[in-house]
């Protein structure tokens, strides 16, 4: 599984505007609705927020994986967000998030959910490739780098 095969480069934001973690999701669920535009975005950004406030998603050195699945998604898509000053998202560590992957799967894909968590997970751990991104100027820039590591990385 490739991260290119759910992320597009019109799916990341390099400057999330919001210092919470509602208008995090809701801007994630923005640029959701923008990659699948079957889907409502307050839908997308009610599974969001359920996911987030059953259980928070960020992890440590700065990485938050909000997810959820939802009815009507036909396949896996996601949307990338990076806030250079930080959000608290809840993280174990404490710190501030400022990494941001957004993943929403078809309701009966458990599987191939929890294989795109892991991959992601895996991807954002390269402390060279959180720096990268945030020296990026454009989304393209920071697809290019995601993908980079995402072909060096093992499935």
């Amino acid at each position: 599984m490739r991260i290119s095969a759910f992320l597009s480069e019109s799916s990341i934001l390099l400057h999330l505007a919001s210092s919470h973690v509602e208008g995090v999701l809701r801007e994630l669920a923005g640029a959701l609705a923008r990659a699948a535009p079957n889907l409502q975005e307050e839908s997308i950004y009610a599974v969001l927020l359920e996911r987030e406030r059953a259980a928070p998603t960020a992890m440590e050195k700065g990485v938050a994986i909000p997810h959820g699945r939802l009815a009507g998604v036909s396949s896996m898509v996601a949307a990338f967000g990076v806030s250079p000053g930080g959000v608290n998202f809840n993280a174990r560590d404490g710190a501030s998030s400022n990494f941001f992957f957004a993943l929403l799967a078809p309701e009966n894909s458990a599987g191939t959910h929890l294989k795109a968590l892991a991959k992601v997970s895996r991807i954002l751990r390269s402390d060279a490739l959180r720096a990268g991104i945030l020296a990026c100027t454009s989304p393209k820039q920071a697809y290019d780098l995601l993908v980079q590591e995402d072909e060096r990385t093992p499935i």
